[in-house]
């Protein structure tokens, strides 16, 4: 039996902020989940951009 969920778990999108001003065709984004009472503002990570093969920050989208 499935347990209900309360709603504090939510999936958000992570895209990459220096992919956009750079011109380069693409866009690298992340899905992974975030819990909203521990983080309530927009997340920040670093993660790994294939298409300028280097690390970027990634910023949550709406």
């Amino acid at each position: 039996m499935a347990k209900k969920s309360k709603g504090n778990r939510i999936q958000v999108i992570l895209e990459c902020t220096e992919h956009r001003s750079s011109g380069l065709g693409g866009m690298s984004r992340y899905v992974t989940q975030k819990n909203r009472k521990n983080t309530p503002d927009r997340m920040e990570l670093k993660k790994y951009n294939p298409v300028m093969k280097k690390y970027t920050v990634h910023k949550e989208i709406k």
